[in-house]
């Protein structure tokens, strides 16, 4: 999507996406149990960040189903567009889309404008689909994103995703979860170390996830000293 594309209201939902969101409900909760965990934690309006792993091709159709945020849009990779069910379906939920094969300041400065104006918007924080099922590890574009456009963050935790695909392809239905945290805030860049803050602030937001998931999913971040400390504050 361009800039020209998006026409930044307070976010409103539209007739077709009303259509889409309805249709994506029917054809997802059939071949899909999904499970919704703390989705009050998404501020139902007002710009917000989902920072998401990601592990299969639905998750973006999946997160669209976010109860409190039936207007939710997301960055995607454009490498979808080669597959004309996702494309047709993927715009007409308005999603921004990404060329992960450079750095896509445009879909950037698109992004930073649509939370600006109270948009909600999904991000893979590991910037490509994870194919072991595990947390990758992240890169800084979401944190880039959510500073400046001054936004919180709500970390999600996809679980069991990577069942889907293979299941559908044996009729079979598959068992999900989306698991919301509590929106949290990254404090502004100080000048000097700034490439050791963004680390810090990208493992943050990994963790955060990490800790929403079940072990099996944690990966890179499993076993990491701030992935236990939030684990221990859930008790």
């Amino acid at each position: 999507m361009k800039a020209s594309e998006l026409d930044f209201k307070e976010p409103t939902l539209t007739g077709r996406r009303k259509v889409l969101n309805a249709i994506l409900g029917v054809l997802l909760r059939t071949a899909t149990r999904i499970n919704f965990v703390g989705a009050e934690n998404v501020p139902s309006t007002g710009g917000v960040l989902l920072a998401t792993n990601h592990m299969s091709r639905f998750d973006t159709l999946l997160l669209a189903l976010t109860p409190t945020r039936p207007d939710i849009t997301a960055l995607v990779a454009d490498k979808y567009k080669k597959n004309l069910l996702f494309l047709v379906v993927l715009n007409m939920a308005g999603i921004i889309w990404l060329d992960r094969s450079k750095a896509d300041f445009g879909a950037f400065r698109v992004a930073v404008e649509a939370l600006k104006h109270g948009y909600c918007i999904g991000i893979a924080p590991e910037g490509t689909r994870s194919t072991t099922a595990q947390l990758a590890e992240g890169k800084p574009g979401a944190v880039l994103l959510a500073l400046k456009a001054e936004v919180p963050i709500v970390p999600v935790g996809l679980a069991d995703t990577d069942s889907l695909t293979p299941n559908l392809r044996r009729l079979k239905r598959s068992e999900v979860t989306l698991h919301y945290g509590k929106p949290f805030t990254l404090p502004p860049l100080e000048r000097g170390n700034r490439d050791e803050q963004m680390q810090a602030h990208t493992e943050e937001i990994m963790c955060q996830i990490a800790a929403l998931l079940p072990e099996k999913h944690r990966g890179f971040y499993a076993g990491h000293a701030r992935v236990k400390e939030l684990l221990a504050g859930q008790d």
